[in-house]
C-alpha cells in the first residue's frame, strides 16, 4: 500500500515526481495553496496559461517544474479558491489518478485545519488505490509514497495520518472484494475471505451453511440461494473487546451475483450485479478496521451471503417462506431478494439485543431514481441514529440522504396467503423495501437501513477519489459510527 507521510508546508525542496498543487480561476488563475513562494506561483500560471488551463473544477493539467523546485513536474488541479472538504478530497484524489505511475507525490493544497488536512490525506490516498484487474499485461503501480504539506499543528497530524490510512484500507478492501469476478466470489469463497482477514484479530468468526441455515430457519437467505450450485452462507462476525461501551450491530447485503432468479433480470442489467454484496464488503471491511484499531465498541457483523440464480431448484414466484421468527413471505417477484436475507439477518442481528442495528445494501434501483450514484438513503425509526450515520458519512466524504418510512404504504405488502409479500406499490419501492425490513426490527430497537444501490458501483469513468467499479462505499462510514 501507497505510504503516506505528512509534512511541514514548504516544499520547494520536496524530492517528489509530481507536486500537486490547486488552481481557480478568479479574475484569471491563481494557485489555491499557501506552500509555494510567490516567484514559484507565478512561474506555475504562467506555464498553465500557456496549456489553456482554464481551472474548471476537477479537471488536472500537467507541467514541467519550475527550475526552483525539487520536484520533477506539476500537476494542477481545478477547485474553487476556498474549497470545502469535499471538494478538497475530490481534488486531491484526481490530481493523484491524474500523475500515474509515479514513485512519490507531493501535494500543496489547503490543508491548515484538522478536518482539511484529513480530507488531503483521504482523498489522495484514494485516488492512489490501483482497482483489481486480472490481466495478463503489465498493471499500473501504485505510488509509493505520497507526501501531504501542511501548516497545520504538529500534534495533531500522527492521529490524522493513522485514521486517514485505516479508512482508505478498509475501502480498498471493499473495493477490491466488489471488484472479483462472481465466479471467483462466490458465498463460500466470501466465507474463505472473512476467515483469512480475521485471523490475527480478536474476532470470532462464524460460518452457517445451507444445513444449518435451514436448521436455523433462515427461510429468506435459504429461498434465495437454493437455485444455485453455490450455496448460501450467513457469515457472523464478533468482536467484543472488554472495555466495549457500545454494542452496535452491522448486517452487509452479500448476494455474490444477482440474476434475478425466475424473474430473469434484461442481459444488459446483470452486468454489472457481481456489486450485489457491497453491503457485506462494506461491512466486512469496516468490522477489520475496527478491530486493528482497537475501538471499545461490541460489532456483532452478519454478512447474508448467496448467489441467486434460475434452475430447476429456484425459488419461484408464488411460494411462501417462512424466516427468522417466523414470520410468513409470499415471494412474488425472486428479484426481490436483498430484502429476503438481509430480513433473516436483520431478525438475528436483533436478537443479541444491540444499542443499535445498522444495515448496509445495494437493495433498490429506486434508490438510484431517487438520488442518482452519488447519494446513499438512509431510512430509520429514530433520528438521531439517522443523523449520527449522516454525520459519520459527510465526515468522510459519503453522502447520505434521509428517507421516510411512510405508514400508506404498509398496505401494499399485505399478503392473502402470508405475512406479507415481499414486492408491493411499484411507485415509491425505496421505501417500500424500508418498510419490509423495518417489520423485523422487534419494537423499541434503534435500526437504520442503508441503500446504497447507486454509490456502491461506478459505471462510468473514474472521477474525483471515485474509481470505476467497486467503490467502496459505506465502509468508511460505519467506522466513523463506530468511533462515535
Amino acid at each position: 500500500m501507497t505510504t503516506l507521510r505528512i509534512g511541514d508546508a514548504d516544499v520547494t525542496a520536496t524530492r517528489a515526481q509530481v507536486l500537486v498543487v490547486g488552481v481557480a480561476d478568479k479574475d484569471g488563475l491563481q494557485i489555491v495553496s499557501g506552500a509555494l513562494p510567490a516567484n514559484v506561483r507565478r512561474s506555475i500560471v504562467r506555464d498553465l496559461e500557456r496549456i489553456g488551463c482554464d481551472g474548471k473544477l476537477g479537471d488536472t493539467w500537467r507541467i514541467p517544474a519550475p527550475g526552483s523546485l525539487a520536484a520533477e513536474s506539476v500537476v494542477a488541479v481545478g477547485m474553487p479558491s476556498k474549497p470545502d472538504t469535499m471538494q478538497l478530497r475530490e481534488a486531491a484524489g484526481a490530481a493523484v489518478r491524474s500523475a500515474g505511475s509515479v514513485k512519490t507525490i507531493a501535494l500543496a493544497l489547503p490543508s491548515s485545519n484538522p478536518q482539511a488536512l484529513a480530507a488531503v490525506c483521504e482523498g489522495a490516498l484514494l485516488g492512489a488505490h490501483v482497482p483489481l484487474r486480472l490481466s495478463g499485461k503489465a498493471i499500473p503501480e501504485a505510488p509509493a509514497a505520497i507526501v501531504v504539506a501542511t501548516t497545520a499543528p504538529r500534534g495533531i497530524r500522527a492521529a490524522t495520518k493513522r485514521i486517514a490510512v485505516a479508512d482508505v484500507k478498509a475501502t480498498g478492501l471493499a473495493r477490491d472484494l466488489v471488484n472479483e469476478p462472481p465466479g471467483h466470489l462466490t458465498p463460500q469463497a466470501i466465507a474463505a475471505k472473512a476467515k483469512q482477514q480475521f485471523k490475527n484479530l480478536p474476532v470470532k468468526v462464524t460460518v452457517w451453511d445451507e444445513q444449518r441455515l435451514a436448521k436455523e430457519s433462515m427461510g429468506g437467505i435459504v429461498g434465495v440461494g437454493q437455485g444455485s450450485a453455490n450455496p448460501p452462507r450467513l457469515i457472523h462476525l464478533e468482536y467484543a473487546p472488554k472495555e466495549a461501551t457500545r454494542h452496535l450491530a452491522f448486517v452487509g447485503k452479500g448476494i455474490t451475483f444477482d440474476s434475478g432468479g425466475l424473474s430473469l433480470k434484461p442481459a444488459k442489467a446483470m452486468e454489472t450485479m457481481k456489486c450485489d454484496m457491497g453491503g457485506a464488503a462494506a461491512v466486512l471491511a469496516a468490522t477489520r478496521t475496527i478491530a486493528e484499531a482497537g475501538l471499545p465498541v461490541r460489532i456483532s457483523a452478519y454478512l447474508a451471503c448467496a448467489e441467486n440464480m434460475p434452475s430447476g431448484t429456484a425459488q419461484r414466484p408464488g411460494d411462501v417462506i417462512t424466516m427468522r421468527g417466523g414470520t410468513t413471505v409470499e415471494v412474488l417477484n425472486t428479484d426481490a431478494e436483498g430484502r429476503l436475507v438481509m430480513a433473516d439477518a436483520i431478525a438475528l442481528a436483533a436478537e443479541s439485543k444491540p444499542d443499535a442495528i445498522v444495515d448496509v445494501a445495494t437493495l433498490t434501483g429506486a434508490q438510484m431514481v431517487a438520488l442518482g450514484s452519488h447519494i446513499a438513503a438512509v431510512m430509520a425509526n429514530e433520528d438521531d441514529l439517522a443523523q449520527q450515520i449522516r454525520d459519520a458519512g459527510a465526515s468522510v466524504g459519503e453522502r447520505f440522504w434521509p428517507m421516510p418510512l411512510p405508514d400508506a404504504l404498509r398496505a401494499s405488502l399485505k399478503s392473502r396467503v402470508a405475512d406479507q409479500k415481499n414486492i408491493g406499490e411499484q411507485m415509491g419501492g425505496m421505501l417500500v423495501a424500508g418498510l419490509f425490513l423495518q417489520a423485523f426490527v422487534p419494537e423499541g430497537q434503534a435500526w437504520a437501513h442503508l441503500d446504497i444501490a447507486g454509490p456502491a458501483w461506478n459505471d462510468s469513468a473514474p472521477h474525483g477519489f471515485t474509481p470505476s467499479g467497486g467503490t467502496g462505499f459505506a465502509a468508511r462510514t460505519l467506522i466513523g459510527l463506530a468511533r462515535g
